[in-house]
């Protein structure tokens, strides 16, 4: 049994060492500024305050990408959060985006915040300053109200 148990843990440091060696994208694509929400939106400070603490590492091509997106396998579910978070919405390409597409995208910010799934719990687990008080919402939400008229 103490056999068994010895080979199991080697067996298993080993696979981890290995799973090291799988290559993750972390890329950050380049940016244009004028392409992003910013150039195209008048954004309230305490919005871009909140959208640069919440949202920016996810939705956006500015990903700072922290400690533990280099550690297998944690760095698989971080890399593919983060490209799923973007193709679903992303401030630095919010330009490229259909008028529909940019409505329906202020819509989701203000009905996701709200709710609660945004910023993401996994994230917010970790990043404690990502969290949104009840008055950030509140202004999130006036100010997607607002942009849907442009």
């Amino acid at each position: 049994m103490r056999l068994w148990l010895t080979r199991m843990l080697i067996a298993t440091a080993l696979l981890l060492v290995a799973i090291q060696f799988i290559p993750v994208n972390r890329s950050n694509p380049s940016v244009d500024p004028s392409r992003s929400i910013y150039a195209t939106l008048p954004v309230p400070v305490e919005v871009k305050g909140v959208f640069e603490r919440s949202c920016n590492n996810c939705h956006s091509n500015q990903t700072a990408w922290p400690w533990y997106s280099h550690v297998a396998p944690v760095s698989w579910m971080v890399a593919r959060d983060v490209h799923q978070a973007r193709k679903k919405m992303n401030f630095s390409e919010w330009a490229t985006y259909s008028a529909q597409r940019k409505e329906d995208r202020l819509e989701e910010i203000c009905e996701q915040v709200t709710n609660g799934e945004m910023p993401d719990r996994k994230y917010a687990i970790f990043h404690r300053e990502a969290r949104v008080t009840p008055q950030e919402r509140e202004a999130v939400c006036q100010w997607t109200d607002d942009s849907r008229q442009y």
